[in-house]
Parts: structure tokens; sequence; C-alpha cells
């Protein structure tokens, strides 16, 4: 049997040398559909892996509170357009045994310099619980403390970005002064590198002040922009979103008839609905990759059709001396095993090239599933079973008498 198999491999891929051109085409079909399951798993892990990142960067707990809308005289004001939350809102809020950390928050754009560097930055103005609730760690110095939030210390935190734009790379920046809108601030802490969120925008281009100094010395204001809230987990999440819910309305005197005038997003949902959308786009693309298999195999069929005619003589010579139907029918099968796992084997290659490219574009992990390599082979081997053998079993059944008569 394993001298049959081994003789046959031999004829296979001697038969497709004769042909090179010919065979060439005729697997390009395998070569696509192949490379496009490859790369398109590839994509869709990669990217499921990004997002789960940027989720667990912002906190898989995190619960994100703005303004919302107003509506007078039949025109929305759009979102932010309500009374603003407070500082109170978010003293309030952590009643909530379902919420673990609060942290209102308030932002402004300002040009910082530390001695003859500057840099356009955000700067915003918080709580110490914001780097708990982002799941933010500290490199280097400490964070600032609640005192110095209600107190408005003129004291930050700096982003890596901010870091290296200002003192330069690998320098430690603790101790020193920056000027933010002409005041001065001491850099108490370093913030750890966080990279860029899902809206590609670099989330350690930041300063981070204590509350009161950025709404009351800089902004002048009294309000905050949002509250970034952590629940206790991420299950808990949904119902933490109705705790907030029922507090704030609480707080803003809302009647029942009254919409919420401000709006909570959930990492969970923005998780869920980032998945879904990778999980449809890949599904999309594959669909159309098991389009290319499948054309793929017509093309095979076609050329094994092709090649059972040309071979006609041959098949005749074979079974005048003795080679049975099986022997026939194994050899030509064998054939369009052999060319649709060539394809299967180049369109991996060529999956794995193209896969590196685009995850190296975009900056995310390279994520080859085992499965999807073997599921591709399986798929490959399969096409050339399913449309070889209609090939294989028209010239296993041929006449020898009249096989050697065809000219």
């Amino acid at each position: 049997m394993f001298t049959q198999l081994f003789s046959s491999v031999v004829m296979a891929f001697q038969s497709l040398a004769s042909n090179k051109v010919r065979a060439a085409l005729t697997m390009l079909g395998i070569i696509i559909g192949v490379g496009s399951v490859i790369t398109m798993t590839a994509i869709g892990e990669g990217a499921s892996q990004a997002v789960a990142g940027q989720i667990n960067a912002m906190g898989t707990n995190a619960l994100l509170i703005f303004p919302g809308a107003v509506n007078v005289g039949g025109i929305s004001s759009g979102a932010g357009g309500s009374a603003h939350l407070t500082e109170e809102d978010a003293n309030a809020l952590k009643r909530s045994s379902l919420l673990t950390d609060v942290a209102p928050t308030v932002g402004t754009s300002a040009q910082v310099v530390a001695g003859n560097s500057n840099w356009a930055t955000r700067v915003t103005g918080t709580t110490p619980s914001y780097v708990i609730v982002r799941n933010w760690p500290i490199i280097s110095g400490s964070n600032f403390t609640e005192a110095d939030a209600k107190t408005g210390t003129k004291v930050c935190l700096l982003g890596k970005t901010v870091v290296t734009n200002l003192f330069g790379e690998g320098v430690d920046p603790v101790g020193q002064t920056i000027r933010v809108k002409r005041e001065p601030f001491t850099v108490i802490g370093v913030l750890a590198e966080k990279g860029s969120n899902s809206f590609g925008q670099d989330q350690d281009d930041i300063v981070l002040a204590p509350l009161a100094t950025v709404q009351k010395k800089m902004m002048g204001i009294t309000w905050v922009n949002n509250i970034m809230a952590s629940a206790i987990s991420s299950e808990a999440s949904v119902a933490a979103s109705a705790d907030v819910t029922g507090i704030l309305r609480q707080q803003h005197r809302l009647l029942a008839s009254d919409d919420n005038d401000f709006q909570i997003r959930s990492q969970v949902e923005l998780a869920a609905a980032a998945q879904q959308s990778t999980a449809t786009m890949t599904s999309l693309l594959t669909a159309a990759a098991v389009i290319s298999l499948l054309v793929g195999g017509i093309g095979i069929m076609n050329i094994m059709l092709v090649s059972v005619t040309e071979r006609t003589r041959e098949i005749g010579i074979r079974k005048s001396i003795g080679a049975k139907f099986a022997n026939v029918l194994f050899q030509f099968l064998t054939e369009a095993i052999t060319l649709s796992l060539l394809g299967g084997i180049i369109g991996v290659i060529l999956g794995y090239i193209a896969s590196s490219f685009v995850a190296k574009s975009n900056g995310w992990i390279l994520v080859i599933s085992p499965q999807a390599v073997a599921m591709s082979f399986g798929a490959a081997a399969f096409v050339g079973i399913f449309f070889g053998w209609y090939p294989a079993r028209k010239a296993a059944r041929l006449n020898p008498i009249e096989a050697l008569r065809y000219e």
C-alpha cells in the first residue's frame, strides 16, 4: 500500500511538472482561498487581542459617565448640553456598593514648559482614584492625595510622551518643576506607558493634576466634564450601571417622566460591540475565502477531466496490462489531492506573509491559530477529494479496448 501511494505521488508530481503553467493556474483558487483563511483568522485574532488590550488598559470594569442632552423648544443640545455633572454627583456615587472607585475629571489643552523644551498636551484634573479606575500603574514617584485634589496643590503626574518631549528619553523627571499655563507644577510621579487607544489617540500624552487645581485655578469652572467609576467586577457592570442611573436621577431630582440628563458607557458593552464587529468582519471575509476554495475546486475538476481525456490511451495501456479499477481511481485521485495540498502549502506561506504585514502595519500581535492552519489543509484535501472524485472515477471506468483505440 505504501509503495503504491509513493508511486502515485511521484507520478502526480511528474504529471504536474509536465504542465507547470496549467498546474499553477489550477492551484491559484486554492492558494487564494487558503491564504485568505489564514490571513482573515490571523487578522480577527490580532484585532480581538488588540481590542482586549485596549479595554484592559482602560479598565475592564470601568463605567464612563457623561453629561447628557437637553431638549429646549424641540431642539436637542446634543451630548454635554445638559446641566453639568458635579463633584457632588461623584461623591454620591461612592455610596453604591457595586462601585469600588469613583473619579470625577475635567480636562483642558495646555502648553507645558520644562527648561528650554515645551509641549502641547492635555491636562486632566482628577482625584487619586483615577489611576485605579484606569488600571494605570505609576512607575516612578507617587500619586497625589485626596487633600491635594481638594485644596488645589500644584503637583502633577506625567505620561510617557510628555516626559520624552520635555526631558528626553530615559530621564526620571520626579522632583522637577514644569510650567503649565505659566503656573509652576512639581512632578511627583510618572505613569506607565499605555500606547494608543482604539481611536488612535496617544494615551501617554497627558498631564494628571489634582481636580481643584485644574478645575478652579486653570479652567475657572465648578462642574466636571465626566465621571469615571469602577464596578466591583465586569459581571456586575450592568447592575452597577443601573445603580448609577438611580443615584444620579435622585441627585438631579428628575421625575419619573423625565429622561436621563446623563449618559453611561460600560467598557463591557464597548468590548462586546468591538468583538462583534470583528467577528462579523472575519465571518464575511472567511466566506469570501470559502468561495475562492470552491472556485479552485471547480478548476481542479476541470483540469483533471482534461487530463483524463489527454491520457486516455495511457489509461487503456495500464488497464490492459492488469491495472484494476481501484488502481486507476487511486492514481487520479492522488493527483487531484496533491494539486490541492500543494496549493494549500503555498497558500499558508502567503497567508503568513500577508498576516505578518497586516499585524506589523497596525501594531498588533501576530496570531496564527494552529486550528486555522489545520482547517485550511483539511479544506484543501476535501476540495481535492470532492472535486477529483468524478474525473478519477471516469478514468477508472474507461473500457481498455475503447481507450486504446482513442485518437
